[in-house]
């Protein structure tokens, strides 16, 4: 760990837009950041663009992050594990797999949902994060001072942290995320299967086929690993997304005017309703939880946080000088307490509210 004068160390393995981002947002907030990629040339390029401080593995980083594509996360989670004594996260879009390979308290899978336009290390940017979900996925085996501190670093990249399990994050990613873009890419070859023929037709694409594929355009190599790893989430959304499909093209064949009209109504109005951003301008109370030092603890209250949609916008434990025992602290959104400590209450715990 740092003395009191020397600056946090932390370590990127790939340093590609999201590796490159943490970089950048940390050496912001006065980190020290080291990093490698398994090209050489990209790393130098992060050092170049002021991602890095300098390449290779430092001495004792405080926490690492695991930038690389989900099929090589688990393996480099474990080296950065036996390198030192530092906290370790990755950033794959799967979890499940990664979370159950890596095993380690130390360990707390990550998922930031942001990306950009733009590919690899020329596309980083320090505020990528910035009002962006970031889910970790702690488990009954996470140490919990591991995960309030790598949540702290997180939240202070400007992201939203969000806990879940990880085969609920990867449920939940298979319908917002993965899904959408085998439709685009599906589409998009839809459309490009007469391009020839119909090269105007592509020409005058506007609208909505731009936006609806504009997803289609991402990187094609990393999708391979994700579907591998999360396939059995996926292919259970794709199984309800095609019925889903065959109903809309009864409606559609049988002219069926007002059921059609329905269903583009309920879509629509869930469409508005999709959260715009943050609102950071909020009213804030501490929850404060009496919680036993068993593993799990703290990844099961953070879960029910997010079970009722309360955002945790800071999270400290108090050890009680007895030991055995301390308190967890949560500031959350005022409105939220109530039902936050109704659903703690519902699990057996003794939560108070305070006011900050």
């Amino acid at each position: 760990m740092p003395t009191a004068n020397a600056p946090r160390r932390a370590a990127i393995v790939g340093t590609g837009l999201i590796g490159g981002s943490i970089g950048l947002a940390l050496r912001e907030r006065g980190w020290w950041v080291t990093g490698t990629d398994r090209d050489e040339t990209v790393a130098m390029e992060a050092l170049d663009r002021g991602v890095l401080d300098a390449v290779g593995q430092p001495d004792g980083a405080d926490i690492t992050f695991v930038a690389t594509p989900v099929g090589s996360a688990a393996a480099e989670s474990r080296r950065a594990l036996a390198a030192g004594e530092g906290l370790v996260t990755d950033v794959g879009s799967v979890k499940a797999p990664i979370v159950a390979a890596v095993a380690n308290r130390r360990f707390v899978g990550g998922h930031p949902m942001a990306g950009s336009e733009q590919e690899g290390v020329a596309g980083a940017r320090a505020d990528l994060f910035q009002n962006a979900v970031w889910v970790l996925t702690p488990t009954d085996e996470t140490d919990d001072d591991a995960l309030v501190q790598i949540r702290s670093v997180v939240a202070s990249l400007g992201a939203e942290v969000v806990s879940l399990s990880p085969e609920h994050h990867d449920a939940l990613v298979a319908v917002v995320s993965h899904v959408p873009h085998l439709t685009a890419a599906t589409l998009m070859a839809l459309a490009d299967e007469h391009a020839e023929e119909h090269r105007v037709m592509l020409r005058l694409a506007a609208g909505g086929f731009r936006d609806m594929t504009r997803i289609a355009s991402g990187r094609p190599s990393i999708w391979p690993d994700i579907c591998q790893e999360n396939a059995e989430a996926i292919c259970s959304v794709l199984d309800r997304f095609i019925t889903a499909l065959g109903e809309v093209r009864s409606l559609v064949a049988g002219g069926n005017r007002g059921a059609l009209l329905e269903l583009l109504e309920q879509a629509r109005t869930a469409r508005m309703h999709l959260p715009s951003g943050l609102d950071r301008d909020v009213r804030l109370v501490e929850v404060r939880v009496r919680i036993f030092d068993r593993p799990g603890e703290l990844a099961r209250i953070t879960s029910l946080t997010t079970g009722v949609g309360a955002n945790i916008h800071d999270l400290e434990i108090a050890h009680s000088v007895e030991g055995g025992r301390g308190v967890a602290i949560l500031v959350v959104n005022e409105e939220m307490a109530e039902p936050l400590v109704s659903a703690l209450a519902e699990q057996g715990y003794t939560p108070s509210v305070g006011s900050l």
